[in-house]
């Protein structure tokens, strides 16, 4: 049953180490690790560093004092906020340097995948409910075809993929960008998850939008009002964009041999929210095989990542996946790839009466006085020379070009048969042969 898009539970704070689902040599050698490479000694930031409760740090601190890894330095500051200070000892940063040998990777404390695995479940893109009137704001000024709300309000439901394909310059980069808007809510993203025995880095600023920190006070020992696991980032659901530079291997984990490290791949990171692969058909790789790659993805809602070792690691798929194309679906993929992509949207051009609506908006936009004498001259004597073929595009091209060109000549904002003539050879390259 679909929920409200502000339910979502959060993933709750490890009450014990053994909550956090990681091994004990793991987490103490990313304790050493982030000492060694942070040189920090409060146990206050520590715990902050390792994204993890105070009780459970200093738990894992102690462990490694028996081991004799680290030593206490003495209370640090005075009355309510002094606290232990720690460092490492010579064994202690011995055993840093051996683990940071394996995998330089320190910090927060890695979600293993299959706990990954339970709160993607509770914030499945799935689950969500699109209405009319949401998807509606979203798409904010664009207008569109009455009917096209009525498609797409399901494919954005259904959390299925979607195709959307017509002509260029018709706006399906920007209803793409507003289903997402439409999305609305927030997930939590893990900093980092734990593959087998590999961390692979998950969140990442240029792709997610932090809303904000867990509400606990890291100088308190018994932590009690944890919003949720620090070991996560509670971000806008995500948006993926890629165009003619995506490659297949850009799908695939990205192992760093210097700090032997993954990064996660562009569609995890687009976990929970929607990966918009734009002017499909530009890329080097064809059509066709970028479809093949996400045919299990799109079908069994799971994904397989090969690591370095050549391991084959089964993780989730929980993102809607919206292709847009100025080609039409049968020039680029064959019947059996269309099958599997659920929605198939055709983005036309406006018709004359909401090319005027779009033109008439525009112009208000930019303080561009309409002129009835111009708009007829337009219609009757330049659309027909391209068979009065509209494109959304068109209103935004032609009157920034007049805008520019009555400052260059020094006049007010104004539109006349004229300047539009002038604006209308530069919309379009004359088809000629260029002697070289």
């Amino acid at each position: 049953m679909n929920r409200p898009v502000t339910d979502i539970t959060a993933p709750p704070t490890p009450k014990q180490l053994e909550d956090t689902g990681l091994p004990y040599v793991m987490m103490r050698d990313i304790v050493l690790k982030t000492m060694f490479r942070t040189s920090m000694t409060k146990l206050t930031e520590i715990a902050r560093r390792l994204c993890l409760p105070i009780p459970q740090t200093l738990e894992l601190i102690d462990a490694a004092r028996q081991e004799k890894l680290i030593e206490a330095l003495g209370t640090l500051g005075a009355g309510a906020s002094s606290e232990t200070a720690f460092q490492l000892t010579d064994t202690g940063k011995a055993r840093a340097l051996d683990a940071l040998g394996q995998s330089e990777y320190y910090g927060a404390m890695p979600v293993p995948i299959e706990q990954y695995q339970e709160q993607i479940k509770r914030q499945s893109i799935r689950n969500i409910q699109i209405t009319r009137r949401q998807l509606k704001i979203a798409m904010g000024d664009l207008i569109l075809p009455p009917d096209l709300m009525g498609t797409l309000g399901p494919a954005v439901s259904a959390g299925r993929s979607v195709l959307l394909y017509g002509p260029p310059g018709n706006g399906k980069s920007s209803i793409a960008n507003g289903i997402r808007a439409a999305l609305g809510d927030n997930i939590y993203v893990p900093r980092a998850v734990l593959l087998g025995e590999q961390i692979m880095s998950v969140y990442d600023p240029t792709v997610h939008r932090k809303v904000r920190e867990s509400e606990d006070n890291p100088s308190l020992l018994r932590q009690t009002g944890n919003r949720f696991d620090n070991r996560y980032v509670y971000c806008e659901r995500p948006t993926v964009i890629t165009g003619g530079e995506l490659t297949l291997s850009m799908l695939d984990l990205t192992y760093d041999s210097v700090a032997r490290t993954y990064q996660a791949p562009l569609q995890f990171k687009a976990m929970g929210g929607v990966f918009i692969i734009d002017d499909l058909g530009r890329q080097e790789e064809s059509p066709q095989a970028l479809i093949n790659r996400w045919i299990v993805p799109m079908e069994m809602y799971y994904d397989i990542l090969s690591l370095n070792s050549g391991e084959k690691i089964i993780v989730p798929f929980d993102t809607l996946i919206i292709f847009s194309t100025n080609f039409h679906p049968n020039e680029i993929f064959d019947q059996a790839a269309l099958r599997r992509i659920f929605f198939k949207i055709k983005i036309d051009g406006p018709s004359q009466q909401d090319f005027l609506r779009i033109f008439s908006m525009v112009a208000r936009k930019r303080g561009m006085p309409l002129d009835e004498e111009t708009l007829i001259h337009l219609l009757q004597e330049r659309y027909p020379e391209i068979d009065n073929v509209y494109a959304n595009y068109q209103p935004v091209f032609l009157i920034d070009q007049m805008m520019a060109m009555c400052a260059f000549e020094g006049i007010e904002p104004q539109m006349t048969p004229e300047l539009i003539d002038r604006a209308w050879q530069n919309m379009f390259v004359r088809e000629e042969h260029i002697v070289k």
